[in-house]
């Protein structure tokens, strides 16, 4: 995908002259002539890059980065300002006002792509390390942080528009038997040969975390209960057949799994992320209690009406291969 550069001018030149000379280098360009349009395409668009004039009908360009720096959305687009005046009092206030670079008009066809070029670099850096920030450096998935993020997205979607979401919380079971018994080391290759196996199982609109420890959390959206305790089913037998040698023995693990869905709540209402959480996780326990090694589906959060355990795979198990 192409990276996006906003341009907030109100001259129809600068915007024809900016198109020319940023065609070199392979980026879509978007227009906006005045503060209230270019601060609505940056909310709607997220740009990588917003070349913004300082001398605009109504909001002025530094009261436009002002309001870009202060939304948590758009704070993180960089700006750089083009500008008639190349005074120091106004290079060293867009500056102090977040932006990346100050280029005065009119401006150098090479020296404006090289700065874009540098300001559209330092943005890509700075998206892969957030997006490693949200990643479980263990098993790849994503982490308890983004999960929190995500599932706080669903539950406003569902309150404002009805969306159906599910949310399957899995936990590995009898875990610390086997980092007892085989080691943390070992412990560490099954959770991400488990990270890998959930991976493989989830739809691209889907969610997987590792919540934390030897819990895993799935967020399923546009998807009924009946559909994601079918993919938890599915991930239980796939953690069934999976094996792992240790010292001549064929070492296996199973999981409880508790399903919750909006289905559950009535439309329109708030439910909170708690709230959702608690539960799948009162499902999650009732197959612990169970014996594991299943899928429950909860009812509703008041009470246990409509839960029901699904037939267990295997229980776990470790033999001997020789």
């Amino acid at each position: 995908m192409k990276p996006r550069v906003l341009a907030i001018d109100d001259s129809a030149e600068i915007h024809d002259l900016i198109d020319v000379r940023l065609a070199p280098e392979g980026v879509a360009v978007l227009h906006a002539t005045d503060g209230a349009e270019g601060l609505a395409l940056a909310a709607s668009l997220q740009p990588d890059l917003i070349l913004l004039d300082v001398v605009l009908p109504g909001l002025s360009g530094f009261e436009i980065c002002q309001q870009l720096k202060s939304d948590f959305a758009t704070a993180s687009i960089p700006v750089i300002f083009l500008s008639g005046a190349s005074d120091s009092f106004n290079m060293v206030h867009g500056l102090d006002l977040g932006a990346v670079d100050y280029i005065a008009k009119p401006f150098d066809p090479a020296e404006l792509r090289a700065r874009v070029r540098a300001a559209l670099r330092t943005k890509r850096y700075q998206d892969m390390l957030a997006q490693r920030a949200q990643i479980d450096a263990l098993t790849g998935l994503w982490n308890r942080s983004s999960f929190d993020n995500r599932l706080k997205d669903e539950m406003a979607a569902f309150s404002r528009y009805g969306r159906t979401v599910s949310l399957a919380m899995i936990d590995l079971d009898e875990f610390k038997t086997l980092n007892d018994t085989y080691g943390h080391p070992f412990g560490d290759r099954v959770l991400q040969a488990v990270g890998e196996s959930l991976q493989s199982m989830v739809r691209a609109t889907d969610f997987a975390c590792r919540y934390g420890g030897d819990e895993f959390a799935v967020i399923f959206t546009e998807c009924s209960v009946e559909e994601a305790t079918e993919a938890a089913e599915r991930f239980a037998a796939g953690l069934n057949a999976l094996r792992w040698e240790y010292d001549k023995s064929a070492v296996r693990l199973a999981a409880s799994v508790g399903v919750t869905c909006t289905d559950h709540f009535s439309a329109g209402d708030v439910v909170h992320c708690s709230e959702f959480v608690s539960s799948a996780d009162s499902a999650l326990y009732r197959a612990k209690r169970a014996g594991g090694n299943r899928v429950v589906i909860s009812g509703k959060p008041a009470g246990d009406d409509g839960e029901q355990a699904v037939q267990p795979q295997p229980a776990l198990a470790s033999t001997r291969s020789d």
